[in-house]
């Protein structure tokens, strides 16, 4: 007889919806492994925004999961866009240049709504409006940004110490400070298991199924050397120190399948004031998203992207990683009174540069081409419209607003720096996780190199490659792992050929 029904490896979102999904579809010994210590736990999870983008349809759906919403923001469910599954497949068609596995985004999206509802109602998770991640007050009222509307109470880490909540419950077996090194196989290629590191001795633990759902390689630096390239190598970390790609590593040692993007990840702009290694008491205050209303220059004093291509939710993915291949890895985002307001509250944990006039400002700066940097930013005023002319300015959408004669132009809110003081924040980009990882079927089964499923063993979380490449639209990662750990869990409590979750 086996040790347990089913094995998890990791402890994050996906690995506890796994994890509880399991229990609830009958599998009576579940077991966690978390290879981190106690204190440490929860993996990437903890550190996310608890953002949740969801395909809901009607504004109304959403009283489901924000039930008390109009309480503290009034006419909250009629400020609020519609956002249907089609709109969320053409997010996620967009921002990954069509390169999405189809088959598993729509499985993502036409699950979304009823998997966060089951999160907020089997799992016991309580939810809020995500106020300070996705919307702005324009004069006396909220505008919303689709889609990004709901996330958990107090963040990841709600998110995160619910779900203990739950598992704990759940009579589920949580190990910490023990990770697995090893599937185990018998000799009809099922995996039965994992070998476990305990810290002081090698343990074999049994189960017919075993799901991996323990996160990428992005706090591997070997490993992001080797996939991604210099300079992701110096990237800070955003998340766990504890994702270093053991799952993937033992998927493949077994024949599985990579897929997706290996070369490709989520990388965030942060103040390049944080430590390597995220700061767990700070989470993700570390980002600073609000670099569409800035204009952003590198080490050499030049603007070198279009800081306006789209709202940060779908460009702030992919603009962290092109901070890191700048000079030094480090830009600078300025701002003056017409935008400052609109900053998140995020970039409250930083002090920012401030000066009366551009050219004090810049003396204060770390570049190395002062005059430059100067030179940029007047141009940039001459390029735009005048202060007073840009009545079509609008910070919740794409406004049109754009610059005249640069290069790059900047395509949406191009207002001018003429109204001091202004300020300048540090930016940097910082690593979330990894694209690349194991192919899946809609069973969350993991598939081998032989395009055969490998009896015994699933993935969720940032182990399913194929749904993101370039770029993210944001909320969508604790949403796929919530989608695909609740299919993974059910489809292990059955075995292989069970039912999923409906």
């Amino acid at each position: 007889m086996s040790d347990y029904d089913v094995i998890v490896v990791g402890a994050g979102n996906a690995a506890l919806a796994a994890a509880n999904s399991a229990r609830e579809q009958g599998a009576e010994r579940v077991l966690v492994l978390e290879k981190a210590p106690e204190k440490d736990r929860g993996g990437n999870t903890h550190y996310s925004g608890g953002m949740l983008r969801v395909a809901y349809g009607q504004p109304e759906a959403l009283r489901a999961l924000v039930p008390d919403a109009e309480d503290e923001l009034p006419g909250f469910f009629k400020d609020v866009p519609t956002y249907t599954e089609d709109e969320m497949m053409a997010d996620l068609m967009r921002v990954t240049a069509g390169k999405t596995d189809q088959t598993l985004a729509k499985i993502l999206i036409s699950k979304s709504y009823e998997t966060i509802c089951w999160m907020h109602d089997y799992g016991g998770i309580p939810m809020e409006p995500a106020v300070s991640l996705s919307a702005i007050r324009v004069g006396n009222k909220l505008r919303w940004q689709k889609g990004a509307i709901v996330r958990a109470l107090h963040e990841g880490v709600g998110l995160s110490n619910h779900w203990f909540k739950k598992s704990e419950e759940n009579n589920i077996t949580v190990r910490y400070g023990v990770g697995a090194v090893e599937l185990l196989q018998n000799e009809d290629g099922a995996v039965v298991g994992v070998l476990a590191n305990t810290g002081e001795t090698l343990e074999e633990i049994t189960a017919p199924a075993v799901i991996l759902g323990c996160g990428g390689f992005e706090a591997n630096a070997q490993m992001r050397a080797q996939y991604l390239g210099a300079p992701w190598d110096h990237a800070k970390v955003r998340g766990s120190a504890y994702n270093q790609g053991d799952g993937l590593r033992m998927a493949l040692d077994l024949g599985a399948l990579p897929w997706g993007q290996w070369s490709g990840r989520h990388s965030t702009p942060i103040s390049n004031e944080w430590p390597d290694f995220a700061d767990r008491e700070r989470t993700d205050q570390s980002n600073r998203l609000s670099f569409p209303y800035s204009v952003m220059i590198n080490r050499e004093g030049k603007r070198f992207l279009d800081e306006g291509e789209d709202v940060g939710m779908y460009t702030y993915a992919k603009y962290g990683g092109r901070i890191l291949q700048e000079t030094g890895a480090l830009a600078w985002q300025i701002f003056d009174q017409q935008t400052v307001d609109f900053l998140e509250p995020r970039y409250s944990t930083s002090d920012p540069i401030t000066a009366d006039t551009l050219a004090e400002l810049v003396e204060q700066l770390d570049v190395d081409d002062k005059a430059q940097a100067l030179r940029t930013l007047e141009d940039y005023n001459a390029a735009v419209p005048a202060s007073g002319s840009n009545d079509g300015f609008d910070p919740t959408q794409k406004d049109g607003l754009s610059s005249k004669g640069l290069s790059p132009e900047k395509s949406n809110w191009a207002t001018r720096l003429d109204q001091p003081p202004y300020l300048a924040y540090s930016a940097t980009g910082g690593i979330t996780f990894t694209f690349g990882a194991l192919k899946i079927d809609e069973d969350a089964r993991v598939i081998g190199t032989d395009w055969r499923p490998i009896k015994g063993l699933f993935a969720c979380g940032e182990m399913v490659g194929g749904l993101f490449h370039i770029n993210y639209p944001g909320g969508t990662g604790l949403t796929s792992g919530a989608v695909f750990g609740r299919i993974a869990g059910a489809s292990a409590a059955h075995g292989a050929d069970g039912p999923t979750a409906s």
